[in-house]
């Protein structure tokens, strides 16, 4: 059966406002994660053109989360480089990363309506995903536990209640128009004319920015074969003027020596917007993706911010909607994802004005300023590996902390790496496929269940939490130490388990992980069960409670798998 194929539920847990990437990666997190949605589309079918083309390794990994990773690689170019070209063609900044912290190449092209054909198949899985085409929401009101929601589509309008809705419903959203929450910050739109070119005449295999003040343009390979020119568009220029087949032929001849011989699959003007939104819900109403933030293009980082969005806010729904968390949790999102999407956003402006200047004297000091310090190893270095990328750090929310805004470790609120490791059976495997779409407790050389009481033993094991113990590949068959059922040894394929603990001193050697792979912990092992209890306050909104020792002693020795749990909600295989 087809999504969208059956009739709308007239009660759902979680209805979605938007069948874009941000919204389909949430239906497809919840799915996984055993809760059922709705998806409802304006539009009578997915977007058929072109938008986003960069993705990098942390989207990647999100969807490598809900099993579609592999799929969507396949549609991608991998490791491409951003070349940023002087007035005369040479070039005075790469970004050349090749580095795969978190297992996947840093830059990668797509094209965005194949990525988005593979999310909406992908809930083909789930019996209790729908996604609805032709249906638009009309009006919604928060009512006690849920949201009312009226919705026009072909049968008439629909009444749905849903205990909780997210906005992905794009830049003029109206779910946060309902909402009245206005958007941050007033900035100078620009505009760019897109022209989409099959059998690709150019065949470079990287992304070049033209900074010429004359028409900076962009050049982008995409996969299949395809080709990307974007054009900054002037004054009162149209879209009528600049679309039209002299128009499309004059600017693809500063790029082609023969414009007229080009495939042009489609071309169109957008505008680019930075804006923030104040906030990212109220109440049983949340915002994610354009709805939350809108970005210039110069670093790609539109799309992926949605999809972080999706990553962060996905676990936090599924855990409250569950009863595994209380609805406090989703307090963090906002607190989690706002500030990094303003860091992305200042990033993306700062890089417009540097790189597309118009004026020609600019643009000239910008040329010679930046050859200049091209020449210096460790400035180059720092554009080459992305070291200008603002990384994700939470300081408040579903993290531990020593104080406001002070995270309990150096690695408290990041990003986990994601090295390959060996199973028991000797087959080399990323970790995140490992652990599976859920808390872990991972540590170096020792089972982290002997650090932990039994009353936090459970309330993991409650949880499904995956228990791992990294050891180096040497002691995989003959490990001596301690492990208590359900806890999985895995070896440190590469040695980057290794060195990843190793820089972190005496923070600790076990790390508590959140389902998006976010550090919600490190501590040494003797320290592991406060921060247990800690762990386990803000994500029940409550203090926990010991367990009495007549609780504990029937399974004390019989302590399941921690996938057992998880059983009944795991992936199945997409295709």
């Amino acid at each position: 059966m087809q999504p969208g194929d059956h009739s709308m539920a007239e009660e759902v847990d979680v209805t979605i406002v938007g069948a874009g990437p941000v919204g389909l990666t949430i239906a497809n997190y919840l799915g996984c994660m055993g809760v059922n949605a709705l998806v409802l589309e304006q539009r009578d079918r997915l977007i058929d053109y072109p938008r986003g083309v960069g993705m990098d390794d942390e989207c990647l990994r999100s969807f490598q989360a809900i099993g579609l990773a592999d799929v969507i690689a396949r549609h991608t170019i991998p490791g491409q480089k951003m070349r940023f070209m002087t007035m005369t063609g040479k070039t005075f900044a790469l970004i050349d990363p090749k580095t795969r912290e978190f297992g996947w190449p840093r830059r990668n092209s797509f094209i965005q309506p194949m990525v988005d054909e593979i999310l909406y198949d992908g809930l083909r899985r789930f019996d209790g995903v729908t996604a609805q085409f032709g249906a638009e929401l009309l009006s919604f009101v928060e009512e006690g536990d849920g949201v009312s929601l009226e919705v026009q589509c072909d049968a008439g309008i629909q009444r749905i209640r849903t205990r909780w809705l997210v906005g992905c419903d794009g830049g003029r959203s109206v779910v946060r128009k309902s909402l009245g929450i206005e958007f941050d910050g007033i900035t100078d739109s620009t505009r760019w004319v897109v022209i989409d070119i099959l059998d690709d005449p150019l065949g470079l295999p990287d992304s070049y920015l033209h900074c010429v003040p004359s028409r900076p343009y962009v050049s982008i390979a995409l996969p299949h074969g395809m080709r990307r020119l974007e054009f900054m568009v002037f004054g009162e220029e149209t879209e009528e003027e600049l679309c039209s087949p002299e128009g499309v032929r004059t600017l693809l001849a500063r790029a082609l020596p023969h414009p007229e011989r080009a495939n042009v699959l489609r071309s169109r003007v957008y505008t680019h917007n930075a804006r923030l939104a104040r906030k990212f819900g109220q109440g049983r109403v949340l915002i994610a993706g354009d709805a939350a933030h809108l970005m210039p293009v110069w670093q790609g980082q539109g799309y992926n911010s949605g999809i972080r969005d999706a990553t962060n806010l996905a676990w936090k729904l599924a855990m409250t909607v569950r009863g595994d968390a209380s609805a406090d949790i989703l307090q963090s999102y906002e607190s989690e994802r706002r500030q990094h999407a303003k860091a992305m956003i200042d990033l993306s402006v700062t890089a417009g004005r540097i790189f597309a200047p118009t004026n020609r004297l600019v643009a000239w000091l910008r040329d010679r300023v930046a050859l200049a310090l091209n020449a210096i190893p460790p400035v180059k270095r720092y554009f080459v590996q992305m070291r200008f990328k603002p990384m994700p750090r939470f300081t408040q929310g579903i993290v531990l902390t020593d104080g406001p805004h002070k995270p309990a470790g150096r690695a408290t609120g990041r990003l986990f790496p994601q090295p390959m490791v060996m199973t028991r059976d000797k087959a080399l495997t990323r970790l995140d496929d490992v652990i599976g779409l859920r808390f872990a407790i991972l540590s170096w050389g020792t089972d982290p269940q002997l650090h932990l009481d039994e009353q936090s033993r459970t309330y993991w094991r409650g949880l499904g939490a995956a228990m791992l113990a990294v050891i180096p590949v040497t002691q995989l068959e003959d490990f001596q130490g301690s492990v208590l059922p359900g806890t999985s040894l895995i070896g440190d394929a590469n040695g980057a388990m290794h060195e990843w603990f190793a820089e972190q001193d005496a923070d600790g050697s076990i790390v508590v992980l959140r389902p998006d792979r976010v550090v919600a912990a490190i501590v040494q092992p003797q320290k592991l069960e406060e921060a247990s209890r800690g762990l386990q306050e803000l994500i029940s909104g409550v203090a926990s409670t010991a367990a009495s020792p007549s609780d504990v002693e029937t399974v004390k020795d019989e302590l399941p798998h921690p996938a057992t749990a998880w059983a009944a909600v795991r992936l199945r295989e997409p295709y």
